[in-house]
């Protein structure tokens, strides 16, 4: 096993996707996720508890997204499921319209006018059988109709509840959206007023030197987390220069030709579950018990991660990063 330094500094977060820019741009060293230290000032103590609720929170806008995004998706369906029932009714409409036409206009029926016109008794079996018939039609197109009407009214009523849904989740992002920004400003505030020496301990890019992988998808995985060691975190960012937490892990699968989902709370389900004593290169550790954050094993000591804005992807303690809530397998 490879040497390393450990950097017990404070682990954190700022920002997500677009509103970033939307609070100045500027971009913030942050604390690392171990423990706040004995010795650490109370802004570096207040910063901590600003941080972690700020990537909490961007997490949360993250998976308002995809709530957006599966709820767009229903809608869409629902509207084209809608455009079809009503399509296949028209069409049932039309064709009742024609028997019904038939029955009661040219074509009506009935046993006393069969046994008038009739010329013979064949005929008169003839014009019965075609009575049956037509009402056989009939009803049938009736039956049909009625059914169509019924899934229209579904597809309808699908409709309105996933525009709703919709409607929702956009107010779902606005709302975190702008619970975000008030975060990042104020942990902003409280970053200025760090000592020199703690800024520049949440910058340090721990240990950079080569890192043994194992074969396999997992070890693709880890070989491709690895290689993000130095570049900048950004939440909200998917690569290939910056990286959130979660955008990391799910670029080091794709790589390896397996989908995971983008966000931690996702990542949280996927593959099964491993104690920590069964921890194996390129499980995905899961920290917190709200489930904000996530990094990669390299063996049963270390993991790689995206910590947060301004530190670098690194090389940390895998107990150091925070309170593990749940470790993934994803492939045996």
């Amino acid at each position: 096993m490879a040497s390393y330094p450990v950097q017990r500094t404070v682990r954190a977060a700022l920002a997500a996707t677009a509103v970033f820019a939307l609070v100045g741009g500027m971009s913030l060293p942050h604390a690392a996720a171990d423990p706040v230290p004995p010795n650490a000032s109370e802004a570096l103590r207040q910063y901590n508890e600003l941080t972690t609720q700020a990537e909490k929170l961007n997490e949360e806008h993250l998976r308002a997204q995809d709530d957006l995004a599966r709820a767009q998706g229903e809608l869409d369906q629902a509207n084209r499921d809608l455009d079809q029932a009503q399509q296949a009714q028209n069409e049932l409409r039309g064709h009742v319209d024609l028997l019904t036409e038939a029955s009661f206009e040219g074509a009506r029926f009935n046993q006393l006018s069969a046994i008038l016109v009739s010329d013979s008794q064949q005929d008169f079996l003839n014009r019965m059988s075609a009575l049956g018939v037509l009402a056989g039609e009939n009803a049938e197109a009736m039956a049909n109709l009625t059914a169509a009407v019924d899934k229209a009214n579904d597809a309808a009523r699908r409709a309105t509840e996933a525009a709703a849904n919709a409607d929702q989740a956009i107010r779902d992002i606005d709302q975190r959206k702008t619970a975000l920004d008030e975060q990042i400003t104020e942990a902003r505030d409280v970053y200025r007023a760090l000592p020199k020496s703690e800024r520049d301990a949440l910058g340090a890019e721990g240990y950079t030197g080569p890192v043994p992988v194992p074969p396999g998808k997992a070890g693709e995985a880890l070989a491709f987390a690895l290689a993000q060691r130095g570049k900048d975190y950004v939440y909200g960012s998917n690569g290939p220069n910056t990286w959130d937490c979660s955008s990391l892990m799910q670029a080091a699968y794709r790589t390896a030709g397996i989908a995971i989902p983008r966000t931690t709370y996702g990542q949280a389900t996927i593959g099964r579950a491993v104690s920590l004593n069964e921890v194996k290169a390129g499980d995905l550790v899961i920290y917190y018990a709200d489930q904000h954050h996530v990094s990669m094993a390299i063996d049963g000591i270390r993991a790689v991660h995206a910590s947060t804005e301004g530190v670098p992807v690194k090389i940390q303690d895998i107990e150091s990063i925070g309170p593990i809530s749940t470790i993934r397998r994803v492939v045996d």
